[in-house]
């Protein structure tokens, strides 16, 4: 086998990324949890919408509060999938430079992809600290979507919600680049540079 030959084996042999792989602890089981509850989410939804159309359209008796329900819904359910979603690779980002790094310089790729996630780590503990007050202040003034009298819904669980899925999110930015940071390692070792 030529040098050639046995450098691209062994980087087809190694991850390209950390996206996809078992996480410590099985972390990407939480963010599949949170996921798949996102997904049941949205079928609540749909159903809740149709029964809606449904009552509007046949009984002229519409469900109340399902333009509020809506609207809160999909941030959480975003909240909710958005740690698997980065997990799985399906996140969006540019990928043409670092997909040409993956091939040239594959060590520098994976040090360079660690940095982004955790530039991506910080940027939710930002907004993770920044949500956490309007949390405790939608508990305390008992902050409310709808009209009194007709539909009121509490807007504390979806903020909530918001605050679980940021936090998954920033776990598996620091898991990813940890992976990719032993990748990196892995490969320098093998006198990949």
């Amino acid at each position: 086998m030529s040098r050639s030959a046995s450098d691209k084996a062994a980087t087809q042999a190694a991850p390209q990324d950390a996206y996809g792989q078992a996480l410590p602890w099985n972390f990407q089981r939480v963010g599949r949890l949170l996921n798949a509850l996102g997904t049941l989410w949205i079928i609540a939804l749909m159903l809740l919408i149709n029964t809606d159309v449904l009552g509007r359209n046949l009984f002229k008796a519409p469900v109340r509060g399902v333009t509020e329900l809506v609207a809160l819904s999909i941030v959480g359910i975003v909240f909710l999938q958005l740690a698997d979603t980065l997990h799985s690779g399906r996140f969006t980002r540019a990928d043409v430079l670092l997909d040409s790094l993956k091939r040239r310089r594959p060590v520098f790729a994976a040090r360079l992809q660690a940095f982004f996630h955790l530039v991506g780590a910080g940027l939710m503990g930002v907004i993770l600290w920044a949500a956490w007050r309007p949390l405790v202040e939608a508990i305390a003034i008992r902050e409310y979507v709808g009209a009194i009298g007709d539909f009121t819904a509490p807007v504390w669980p979806v903020r909530l919600i918001m605050l679980v899925g940021l936090s998954a999110t920033l776990i598996t930015f620091v898991l990813l680049a940890w992976a990719d940071w032993q990748r990196a390692r892995a490969l320098s070792g093998g006198g990949m540079a």
